[in-house]
C-alpha cells in the first residue's frame, strides 16, 4: 500500500481538490493517505476529515513543512512513500503510475510526475517567465517544482538524513543521479503558477534564498567529507572536492534556448528580470541567514 503524506498549512482552499482527485477512482484501502495539518488557523483539518475514513488527519501546532513531513513519516504505513504538496492536484491513476515506476526493473529510487501549469488568469509576464522556465534542462529533468516526489524504501533511506532545508524538493532531486530518478511521463500533476508578477517574485525570492541555503550546506558537507577522507599529512596535497550537483540556470542555457527558438528572446528578457529581482530580494535574507521565512504565493490559491 503506497503511503501519501500531505503537509498542509492553512490550505482549506486547496486541499479539497487534491483529496477529491486522489480518492476519485481509488479502491478502498488502495492508498494510505495522511494529511499533516501543521500550525493551521483555518479549516484545513476539517476539510481533510470531511473526506472520510480513507484520509487520516494528524495535527501539530508547529507551522513547519519539515516537521510535518517528519511527523507524517511516523504515521505512514507503507512504501512507496509519496509526498504531495496540498496546493497541487494529483489523481489516483497518477499515483499508480508513480508506484509502478518505482517497482519496475532498474535503479529508480525516486520519481515524480510530469507537471501541468495552467496559465489561465496569469499576467503576460508570468506566462513569459514560465515559457522559458519549463524549457530549461534542469527543470525538465529534475524532480523539483512539481509538488510531488515518490520514493522507494531505499530512496527514502537516502534522503532521511537530509537536514531541514527550504529547498526540500530540490535537495531530494539532487540526492539522486540521473539513472536513479525518473520523471514519469504517464503521470501528471497540476501545479498552479502565481497569477501576478508580485507573487511570482515572492516565489523566486524564496527559491533564491533556499538555493543559497542548500548550496551552503553542500559546500560545508563537501569540505567536511574532504577532511575526513584525507590523512593529516596528505591533506594539503589532496585534490579539492568536486563541485556538488546544481540546478542553477546558466547564461549558456538561455543562449541555447534562444538559438533553438529565436521567438523566445522577449520571454528570456522577462526571465532575466525576474531572476535579478529575486536575487536582490533574497540578498537580505541570505546575509541574515533567514531560512525560515516562507514567502507564500496567495494568487495561485484563488478560485
Amino acid at each position: 500500500m503506497p503511503s501519501i503524506v500531505i503537509p498542509a498549512h492553512n490550505e482549506e482552499r486547496t486541499l479539497g481538490r487534491l483529496l477529491d482527485a486522489l480518492l476519485d477512482g481509488a479502491r478502498d484501502e488502495e492508498f494510505d493517505i495522511v494529511v499533516v495539518c501543521n500550525g493551521c488557523t483555518d479549516a484545513t483539518a476539517r476539510v481533510a476529515a470531511g473526506h472520510g475514513p480513507r484520509v487520516r488527519v494528524v495535527e501539530t501546532p508547529v507551522p513547519s513543512k519539515h516537521e510535518a513531513l517528519r511527523l507524517g513519516d511516523t504515521h505512514a504505513r507503507g512504501f512507496p512513500r509519496i509526498y504531495v504538496d496540498a496546493d497541487v492536484v494529483l489523481g489516483a491513476g497518477d499515483v499508480r503510475a508513480l508506484t509502478a515506476a518505482l517497482a519496475g526493473p532498474g535503479e529508480v529510487l525516486a520519481a515524480a510526475p510530469e507537471r501541468e501549469l495552467p496559465m489561465t488568469g496569469c499576467s503576460w509576464r508570468v506566462r513569459a517567465y514560465y515559457r522559458v522556465w519549463q524549457r530549461l534542462p534542469a527543470v525538465r529533468d529534475g524532480l523539483f517544482g512539481r509538488g510531488v516526489i515518490a520514493l522507494s524504501g531505499a530512496g527514502h533511506a537516502r534522503i532521511a538524513a537530509l537536514p531541514p532545508l527550504m529547498a526540500d524538493d530540490l535537495a531530494a532531486s539532487l540526492a539522486f543521479g540521473p539513472a536513479e530518478r525518473s520523471v514519469v511521463r504517464t503521470a501528471r500533476v497540476v501545479v498552479r503558477p502565481p497569477r501576478t508578477w508580485r507573487d511570482l517574485i515572492r516565489r523566486r525570492v524564496r527559491a533564491a534564498t533556499s538555493t543559497a541555503q542548500l548550496e551552503d550546506h553542500q559546500a560545508r558537507s563537501a569540505r567536511e567529507d574532504h577532511r575526513a577522507r584525507s590523512a593529516p599529512e596528505d591533506r594539503q596535497a589532496a585534490p579539492e572536492p568536486t563541485a556538488p550537483p546544481s540546478a542553477r540556470t546558466g547564461v549558456a542555457d538561455l543562449r541555447a534556448l534562444v538559438r533553438a527558438d529565436p521567438t523566445l528572446l522577449p520571454a528570456v528578457v522577462v526571465f532575466l528580470s525576474a531572476a535579478l529581482a529575486a536575487r536582490r530580494g533574497a540578498r537580505k535574507a541570505i546575509k541574515a541567514r533567514d531560512f525560515d521565512t516562507w514567502l507564500r504565493d496567495e494568487s495561485s490559491r484563488q478560485g
